[in-house]
């Protein structure tokens, strides 16, 4: 059997066929690769790249986002983003027409479909480039619709997740190009007189879109958890409609409107990515999905609702990939390394005031105590050094706050408020309480410190639901075996994003790594320095594993793409 193939051409095909090598290398390897800078440097992005980032997210306060007119629309415009600092956004964006919308998605698709895999990965790297020259524009915006601290705005929202996006163009590339275009298949045989005469078929393989995308945003980490799911299912071919939380939409308008002007400049039909705003409380998401045109749907947000998607969507046929609460957790055993452990633990808890899907909320820790390379410590003991590192780094308000950033929602600030009462209803007691840390800049944030809650491993009931923000749960067990069994059940039964073990004995890391895979969660082991349980690389670590209830997909395995589209055969003989 011998394999043909057409190469492609294109000008973005031609500038950027380095890079799809690069990425190609880098999914294969899994080693270390970053395309964008995660310093908001001067000395990385230029003298006034920051300054003119600022000015360009400001032009877009109390101002229509003219530069989408171009959609469908229906004629009226939403909006209703206040950012977690104060300020309203006042900006407002054209609502779309949907029947319009997926119309004009649907003409645009063959065409995209016909340029193949390889162009329309360039055309995807072409605009994840233009998004990454934008970057201090989108920082601002995440900042001021999700509450993260501006560096961590800059880099989750604008680098990191850059890397995560063109990761999944490398993913989707990979996966199509398995398939070749065509082969001349050949079957050994004889004719009636007993003569050589192999059956020939000239097979042709035909890579098609599964159809319509939809993308539906969170507010806490609005372009990080979007990207995946827009540039996977644009390199496999499919239009994208990008249906942002109410609450944070300028990001993804942001990166919308660089999307379409590039495939514009690329000779493709801008349809091919559009935003499907709305102001709060309107229920978009559910509209679009019920559509018959959307195929794919890609959901970040609240359990409820992603489990209707699943079900739903996959009685309806469409390929639904979700990401969804999770209880994460932390079995100490013992460390050589207590101040390490400690301030890992800290800054882990801390970042953006535990409002990530990979924040630790439930610390398990044996009543026998914990042995260090500081002695000894009883339970009691461990929880008052773990709340004193908590209470150093969180300390200087000025620095916390670049730390912490602002609290995303009522709910978050109502978790912050409730540790007494959780305390009291549990039997335990607070080891520390969620402190109000002053803005020095901005008076009307709502900034917030983590807490601890001490609670014995009996309370079920509390610990394994989701207290989403700046709540730790110090839960006392028998021994490391039965912190070892809860991680496992309990992410077996609510999910966990996230699960990370602290241990000198190698026999207790190789039960926590049976624990982790029991329960379908990544494991990290002993972090002590500038690497963190909530934060993954791109195309090194998997986000995710599909493996649990918290997520049915993971950024980027094979899985994530190769669903998004079919491959068709013709074959005729030769």
């Amino acid at each position: 059997m011998t394999a043909t193939a057409t190469t492609p051409t294109h000008p973005m095909l031609a500038a950027h066929a380095g890079v799809l090598d690069e990425i190609r290398q880098a999914l294969t390897t899994r080693s270390y690769y970053s395309r964008y800078p995660e310093s908001p440097s001067p000395r990385v992005y230029g003298e006034s790249a920051a300054a003119q980032g600022l000015a360009a997210h400001e032009a877009h306060l109390g101002q229509p986002y003219a530069a989408l007119l171009g959609q469908p629309t229906d004629g009226t415009f939403v909006g209703s983003e206040v950012s977690p600092y104060g300020p309203v956004l006042g900006t407002t964006y054209p609502a779309l027409d949907i029947d319009a919308g997926l119309e004009a998605a649907h003409a645009a698709m063959p065409a995209w479909r016909d340029a193949g895999p390889q162009v329309r990965a360039a055309v995807c790297v072409e605009i994840i480039d233009r998004i990454n020259r934008r970057s201090f524009e989108i920082a601002n915006a995440v900042m001021h619709t999700s509450g993260q601290p501006f560096v961590m705005s800059f880099q989750a929202g604008g680098p990191h997740a850059q890397d995560r996006a063109i990761e999944a163009v490398a993913a989707g590339l990979v996966e199509q190009e398995r398939v070749p275009t065509s082969v001349v298949w050949e079957k050994p045989g004889k004719d009636r007189e007993g003569k050589p005469a192999p059956l020939r078929l000239q097979k042709d393989y035909r890579i098609v879109p599964r159809g319509i995308a939809l993308v539906i945003g969170c507010n806490t980490f609005p372009t990080w958890n979007a990207y995946p799911g827009i540039f996977a299912s644009l390199v496999t071919g499919n239009p994208v409609i990008v249906k942002p939380h109410p609450r944070a939409v300028l990001p993804l308008a942001i990166s919308v409107e660089i999307a379409r002007a590039v495939l514009e400049e690329a000779g493709f039909d801008p349809a091919l990515v559009q935003l499907a705003a709305e102001s709060d409380g309107q229920g978009l998401a559910k509209t679009l999905a019920e559509r018959d045109e959307v195929a794919i749907i890609d959901y970040t947000g609240g359990p409820s609702f992603g489990g209707w998607l699943e079900q739903a969507g996959a009685a309806a046929g469409k390929l639904v990939f979700t990401e969804k609460a999770g209880i994460n957790t932390i079995v100490v055993d013992s460390t050589d390394n207590l101040r390490g452990t400690l301030g890992n633990l800290a800054f882990s808890l801390a970042l953006y005031s535990g409002q990530m899907c990979t924040a630790p909320q439930n610390l398990y820790v044996p009543e026998g105590g914990v042995d260090t390379d500081e002695g000894h410590l009883s339970f009691d003991e461990f929880g008052e050094r773990l709340a004193g590192a908590i209470g150093r780094l969180t300390g200087d308000d000025a620095k916390a706050v670049e730390l912490l950033g602002a609290t995303v929602n009522d709910q978050v600030r109502t978790n912050a408020d409730s540790l007494a009462s959780i305390a009291e209803d549990a039997d335990g007691r607070v080891v520390l309480d969620s402190r109000r840390v002053p803005h020095p800049t901005w008076a009307d944030a709502v900034v917030r410190a983590p807490g601890l809650v001490a609670l014995d491993v009996s309370r079920e009931d509390v610990y394994t639901q989701e207290c989403f923000g700046p709540v730790g749960f110090l839960i006392r067990t028998a021994s490391t075996e039965q912190s070892l069994a809860q991680l496992a059940d309990t992410v077996r039964e609510h999910g966990a994003m996230t699960a990370a073990v602290y241990s000198t004995s190698e026999d207790v890391l190789e039960r926590a790594r049976e624990a982790a895979a029991a329960g379908g969660v990544a494991l990290s082991e002993n972090l002590t320095g500038q690497v963190f349980v909530n934060q993954t690389a791109a195309f090194s670590d998997y986000h995710g594993t599909g493996a649990n209830p918290a997520a049915n997909a993971a950024y980027t395995d094979a899985a994530f793409v190769a669903g998004r589209f079919r491959v068709i055969t013709s074959r005729r003989h030769v």
